[in-house]
């Protein structure tokens, strides 16, 4: 029989800053050497359920624990949290908020450090963990110039440095690009394969967790646990839809087209998944969706002229890049991690200036334009909200900009609810922003400037921590603002965006623009795919396996019909 490693009992949790509860009556048992993928909706709950398992709460997050949790057969409320760091280890959705080395090896030897761990002992043990996840050849170098992946890689070893029994990660495909997402669960994949330990993961990337088995999935909505499954059984049931989080892309697809999926078809990898008998009917269904032509402006608002840029003169960043943006349009700038895309929004809004080339806006060069004169159009949302964030109160956050620009009280009123509604805050509007998750710190910096409206917006990884009715919600209100003449230029690594909502997508590669074509192009080409780092879709993969006579046609049909069916189902609710 498996050890018990973590058990909750009737557990219930309420933060000191809350009138209610945020966990209910949870009874949940993971076993050793258990995969178990935690999945719900922004605010259900999953972000304290693993709060609690590391010590987070009560430690950092104060409040009112209730019934028992136990790891490793302790109860917690009787452990410190050195007790618990030993036993579990957490690896960030932001690897820069945990580095603490001048370098990846003196970062890794941290915990070890502080352990009183003779030097010979802790030189052997930053080896091990370092070649266990790949990252050897790095540990001279500084954390904060790897790459996304590599990061990633670091802080598991910083984790791993002192053999924890449990690893538990929190989003760890927030930051990455598709190619290196589907590294980092191979990673995962490996490390649980080869070290036995227990792996908990939180993630809302449902379709991109299952690139590989997992033995478990914990459903949670608001506070509490609706399914403790096994992916078969969850994706063949309506679990998913119903609690707003988004199934595989390929699944969708083939309900559409009127197939039935059961549980022993085995439907959480589309290698695994029997689905000979829908041939005809996807055909069929593909045949009768019409696609929609776009209208595009041809009054170009923002163009790159061979612009380059490097932070170091020597080290070009960005290379002779050129192309533009229509007004009206919809674009994705996407690639690898490194490959200059947040560079490129720096350069627009003024942060930087270009070493060569020009940067213009409705036909003038920006360059002698300040941040605040660029800012007075062009609006910027950043990445990393706490980047953002500089009020303590959510409502007074989004209100922030219309306020210095003089806008009476009335109208900021009117205009922060009628951005908090859309953007799913308004029953959080009198919170506190500490209250709040990453991924509602998010749609708080996102609504800061929606609420703006101005006539560019960039988002930088719009859809980073935020849950799929979240994210239609706030997609389906950038399309409108779209339709009403707002140019938005999203940078991105969620494929899925792209795809449905952008007109086209910018792709770079090592600072170089490798292609300027529509994002079902761009996912059903190999050698873009390649050296872009990119993930082919799984509509793709579908296409192929049903033998339908124009893949790229199939991807770019779906989309259109997808998004027409959410748009529906969003106005009705």
């Amino acid at each position: 029989m498996k050890k018990t490693v973590i058990e909750f009992k009737d557990f219930s949790f309420q933060y000191h800053a809350q009138a209610d509860p945020t966990l209910h009556h949870i009874d949940l048992t993971i076993y050793e050497g258990e995969k178990v993928l935690i999945i719900g909706p922004s605010g259900s709950g999953k972000s304290t359920l693993s709060h609690c398992i590391n010590g987070m709460v009560p430690f950092y997050y104060k409040g009112e624990m209730t019934g028992s949790l136990k790891v490793l057969g302790k109860e917690t409320k009787e452990m410190s949290i050195f007790e618990l760091a030993d036993k579990v280890g957490t690896v960030l959705q932001d690897p820069d908020g945990q580095f603490i080395g001048l370098t990846v090896a003196e970062d890794i030897a941290f915990k070890l450090e502080n352990d009183c761990v003779s030097q010979l002992e802790m030189k052997k043990r930053v080896e091990e963990a370092s070649k266990l996840v790949g990252i050897k050849s790095h540990l001279n170098k500084t954390p904060q110039y790897l790459s996304g992946g590599q990061k990633q890689r670091a802080t598991l070893a910083g984790v791993l440095v002192n053999d924890v029994e449990i690893v538990l990660f929190d989003e760890p495909l927030a930051s990455l690009d598709p190619a290196t997402g589907s590294r980092a669960i191979e990673l995962i994949d490996a490390l649980k394969e080869e070290t036995q330990k227990t792996v908990i993961i939180i993630e809302h990337r449902l379709e991109e967790v299952l690139h590989r088995n997992v033995d478990r999935i914990i459903l949670v909505s608001e506070g509490r646990i609706i399914a403790d499954t096994t992916p078969a059984q969850l994706l063949s049931s309506s679990l998913l839809m119903e609690n707003g989080i988004r199934e595989p892309l390929y699944l969708t697809a083939l309900k559409y087209a009127g197939c039935h999926i059961e549980e022993n078809s085995q439907p959480q990898q589309m290698n695994t998944l029997l689905m000979n008998q829908c041939k005809a009917q996807m055909r069929k269904w593909v045949g009768e969706i019409q696609l929609e032509e776009k209208q595009i402006s041809k009054e170009t608002i923002l163009a790159f002229e061979d612009v380059s840029f490097g932070y170091d003169k020597k080290d070009k960043i960005l290379k002779n890049l050129s192309f533009k943006v229509q007004k009206g349009e919809m674009l994705s700038i996407v690639g690898q991690n490194g490959a200059g895309k947040s560079t490129l929004s720096k350069l627009i809004c003024g942060f930087y200036k270009p070493d060569s080339g020009r940067i213009l806006f409705q036909g003038k060069d920006m360059l002698g334009d300040t941040i605040k004169e660029r800012a007075m159009k062009i609006g910027m949302v950043m990445q990393n909200p706490n980047q953002m964030i500089s009020k303590p109160m959510i409502f007074d956050e989004v209100a922030f900009g219309l306020r210095i620009r003089g806008v009476n009280e009335e109208e900021v009123t009117k205009r922060v609810h009628e951005t908090l509604e859309v953007c799913g805050l308004y029953p959080f509007r009198k919170w506190p922003i500490s209250a709040l998750s990453y991924g509602q710190k998010k749609r708080v910096t996102i609504a800061s400037i929606l609420v703006l409206r101005p006539e560019v917006m960039i988002l930088d990884e719009p859809t980073a921590g935020q849950d799929f009715k979240h994210y239609t919600e706030m997609m389906e209100f950038l399309r409108k603002l779209n339709e009403q003449g707002m140019t938005i230029i999203m940078i991105t690594h969620d494929m899925h965006l792209m795809l449905e909502y952008t007109d086209r997508a910018i792709v770079l590669a090592n600072g170089e623009k490798i292609a300027d074509a529509t994002g079902a192009e761009v996912l059903t080409s190999p050698e873009i795919i390649e050296v872009a780092q990119l993930r082919e879709t799984s509509l793709y993969r579908l296409a192929v396996e049903m033998e339908l006579p124009n893949p790229k046609s199939f991807v770019q049909r779906f989309i259109q019909f997808d998004r027409r069916e959410r748009a529906k189902c969003s106005k009705l609710s």
